[in-house]
């Protein structure tokens, strides 16, 4: 028998009834790393404090009789690759003469099958992980809110911390230039696990710029487009990223441990860095941890690359937009002017909205407000060529549908390939009168002072700009001073579900406010129908000022009552 157990591979060892060693066979003197004399008088506690030892399913072997199978786990000094060493033992009763005298055990090492299993679960888990992160991240595109989706999946997932730091824009808000030697980013999402929260507090700022000095990890990755990983036990990569002694501190009293760091690029373009780091009480990163903190940055960096792409081209349209709808050119000084521009609810791409005022001869002036199909640069590129050629046109003193009619011309072979729709009106104060013609465009209102509801003028539509048809005609309708002229866009009055008509419909019912002020019109105009808008709205109320022509209305002649068609489908002007 001894022959037996000492060519065994396994381990065999046998106990007394006090569950001291009384013999160690030599596969398990190499398990424990032990001699046999080491051993022997001794429990498996005195000799292998880092086992979990099962002493109670050994007593009742001792008691019962009845074998047993348990699994163990733990270190012994033996030399093994493995961070956790797991053992299946098997226990049985020794008896003389009918009595226990002892236990023997069998143990096979299953180290290596027990890692194999963790492994296959944590790799299981972690391509769930990447699987949930296509309905997790990029929801939106707003790069912000894609940088706080990503920062909030990694943990606890993948990290008890994570950042997400990017580059400055491009377009839009200016960002004071870096010293020599600084990498500047903008740190775009942040979360802490619940439990680091509280902790986290002085170092959670999302939108604020870092410098981050060469050799920190995080300009080391951006420089070799390589993750990498870092030990923070020393605390100088702190220094690095400019961190003050405040918040050195707080670092440290929340025991950071190591960081990895990730790039986020996209088609050849640097976007950032993911950031992760684990505390004290969390287990280093490993080359496994690497490989699936690169395959979610990789999988993010495309939402971030288009909302990236969607908020340059948002923004530089809405700069164009913003210069071409600043104030209207100066009209003359009798005409008060207001304006308002307002994108939709839903943050949709801007569109192609505009308005203009430009003085004519003989104190007239010409009102324009239209749309051009379509949203993105393009629609606003779209738009200036519009107004640049209704500005030159509005020069020869010519009828609305004959401006209309020239303008599509016009369009047609500059090679605008957009259509608008536009409404004109040329106010003319002396004879109290407003001359207009619509593109395909919504009627324009009249507003009275003095009475308790407006007049929506049934203007006859032609066809949009750009589209070759013609046929335009210019209808007349009285315009007495302080009379208000509001023109606006189809964002103001569309609505699923409703029929235009019905909410066209709804504007007769605009008063003046009770201060008179155009700026308070347009406050009450968007507040009644601007809310739940799924388009840009642009809006535009104009009249004449009470303190001129008095001379006209008290001895000229009556303006007519109504609409009067007066020229059309290109007939003389």
């Amino acid at each position: 028998m001894a022959a037996f157990a000492d060519g065994s591979p396994a381990g065999i060892a046998a106990f007394d009834t006090r569950l001291r060693y009384v013999y160690v066979n030599p596969a398990l003197e190499r398990f424990n790393g032990l001699s046999a004399a080491a051993h022997l008088g001794r429990t498996v506690h005195e000799v292998l404090p880092q086992l979990d030892v099962r002493d109670q399913v050994m007593q009742l072997v001792l008691r019962d009789g009845k074998p047993r199978v348990s699994v163990t786990q733990g270190q012994s000094w033996g030399i093994s690759r493995h961070e956790e060493r797991y053992w299946q033992a098997a226990y049985h009763r020794l008896e003389q003469n009918g009595e226990p005298v002892g236990i023997a055990v069998i143990l096979l090492e299953m180290s290596e099958i027990k890692n194999e299993e963790r492994q296959l679960e944590r790799a299981r888990r972690y391509l769930n992980l990447l699987a949930t992160a296509a309905v997790n991240i990029g929801t939106t595109l707003d790069m912000d809110t894609t940088c706080m989706e990503l920062a909030g999946f990694a943990v606890p997932a993948l990290a008890d911390f994570a950042a997400v730091e990017v580059f400055p824009p491009e377009v839009g808000h200016t960002v004071r230039r870096a010293p020599a030697g600084i990498l500047r980013m903008r740190r775009a999402g942040f979360a802490a696990a619940p439990e680091f929260r509280a902790g986290a507090a002085l170092f959670t700022h999302a939108g604020e710029y870092i410098d981050f000095e060469e050799d920190a990890v995080v300009a080391q990755c951006v420089a070799t487009n390589q993750p990498l990983i870092r030990d923070l036990g020393e605390g100088s990569e702190f220094g690095r990223a400019g961190a003050t002694a405040e918040l050195v501190a707080a670092y440290r009293a929340s025991g950071l441990r190591s960081a990895l760091v990730v790039p986020l690029a996209a088609r050849g373009v640097s976007l950032g860095v993911l950031s992760l780091v684990r505390s004290e009480t969390s287990p280093a990163f490993d080359d496994e941890d690497v490989l699936v903190a690169g395959e979610l940055a990789n999988r993010a960096a495309t939402d971030l690359d288009h909302a990236r792409r969607y908020a340059r081209e948002h923004t530089i349209a809405r700069e164009l937009q913003a210069s071409l709808l600043s104030e209207p050119r100066g009209a003359h000084p009798h005409v008060e002017v207001a304006t308002r521009y307002l994108p939709a609810d839903r943050s949709a791409v801007v569109g192609g909205d505009w308005f203009d005022v430009v003085p004519l001869r003989d104190g007239r002036h010409l009102k324009a407000i239209g749309d051009v199909m379509g949203h993105g640069v393009e629609a606003a590129v779209a738009m200036s060529h519009y107004r640049s050629l209704l500005r030159m046109l509005a020069g020869e003193d010519l009828p609305p549908h004959r401006i209309l009619e020239q303008l599509d011309a016009m369009v047609q072979r500059s090679g605008v390939d957009r259509a608008a729709t536009c409404l004109l009106a040329v106010v003319d104060r002396y004879n109290g009168r407003c001359e207009v013609a619509s593109a395909g465009h919504l009627p324009p209102v009249f507003i009275d002072p003095d009475e308790q509801s407006s007049l929506v003028v049934p203007v006859v539509p032609g066809p949009p700009l750009g589209m070759g048809f013609g046929g335009y005609r210019t209808q007349e309708v009285p315009c007495r001073p302080g009379t208000v002229l509001f023109m606006y866009t189809d964002g103001l009055v569309e609505r699923r579900g409703e029929d235009i008509d019905v909410s066209v419909r709804r504007l007769a019912t605009l008063t003046m406010p009770a201060s008179g002020d155009l700026e308070d019109l347009l406050d009450q105009v968007l507040d009644r129908f601007g809310a739940g808008a799924d388009d840009d709205i642009a809006v535009l109320a104009s009249r004449i000022r009470e303190d001129v022509g008095i001379d006209y209305l008290m001895d000229g002649p009556r303006p007519p009552s109504g609409p009067r068609l007066l020229q059309g489908g290109g007939g003389p002007p």
